[in-house]
């Protein structure tokens, strides 16, 4: 009887209700079946077929033969994303640093929320931070009461930080209560993803480090596709999210056991 009420309301969803189901499906799964779709909603497949092309038109999905995919993140270069959606990331920092306890030391990846988190972390709480970018150990050094340990290697301009077998192997000598891995992109199937392999071989070793993972991550990096594993999402405690990310995103990942952080509301 349940089944059939579920399909009931499948059916008479109205198509934007229905094309937001499936895009949960999507950013949770990483790919629909147009089939499966038609099957599940209880409509045709030309039906589904439009929904999709739809969403494809919005960018929010790649429409495939036989249904769709999440789209691929595009690289900004680092410059640009300095500047861009300040305000946002500035929430996500405020609920991120909620999560640090005084004392602890923290392993903090290259990136332009990463450095917003650590621009909010609070001054006096006797704060160990560990990072590979010069711009988020400058950002500590210009304020007192942290203790700042810079990993070396070669910096790639495009990161902001140092990747690399060097680097690799100073994060493995040091031992984190929390590590703030840059997040390229996560879903609630497979975890968190990188798109430089080298990159991702640094993050898996913060993780590794660290007793506790928190990932910070953009709308756009939920559920988007990268090129590279960095842990699958047993590996990952918790994940901070912003104000509008949607509940059935937030679902999936809290069902696989990640305690999920949601931002306060911003305007821009």
């Amino acid at each position: 009887m349940a089944k059939s009420t579920a399909s009931t309301i499948d059916r008479n969803a109205l198509p934007e209700e229905r094309q937001q189901r499936i895009l949960a499906r999507l950013r949770s799964e990483g790919r629909v079946v147009a089939a499966e779709l038609a099957e599940a909603f209880e409509v045709s497949e030309d039906s589904i077929r439009r929904d999709l092309r739809e969403l494809a038109a919005q960018g929010l999905c790649k429409r495939v033969y036989g249904g769709a995919l999440l789209p691929a993140v595009t690289v900004t270069p680092l410059k640009q994303r300095r500047t861009e959606h300040p305000l946002r990331k500035q929430a996500l920092a405020r609920k991120a640093v909620s999560l640090v306890k005084p004392g602890q030391a923290l392993l903090i990846d290259a990136g332009t929320t990463n450095a917003a988190i650590a621009a909010a972390l609070p001054v006096g709480a006797g704060l160990t931070v560990i990072t590979n970018a010069p711009q988020i150990a400058q950002l500590l050094l210009d304020r007192e009461g942290f203790e700042v340990m810079l990993v070396g290697g070669r910096i790639d301009s495009s990161i902001g930080g140092a990747i690399g077998a060097q680097a690799v192997e100073q994060v493995r000598r040091v031992r984190a209560d929390l590590c703030f891995p840059g997040a390229c992109a996560i879903d609630a199937v497979h975890g968190l993803w990188g798109f430089d392999s080298e990159e991702t071989l640094f993050k898996r070793a913060m993780i590794e480090a660290s007793d506790e993972t928190i990932v910070v991550a953009t709308d756009d990096k939920l559920g988007a596709v990268a090129a590279h594993q960095v842990a699958e999402l047993t590996r990952v405690q918790h994940l901070v999210v912003e104000h509008s990310a949607d509940r059935a995103t937030r679902a999936a990942f809290a069902a696989h056991g990640v305690m999920v952080h949601r931002a306060e509301a911003v305007s821009g």
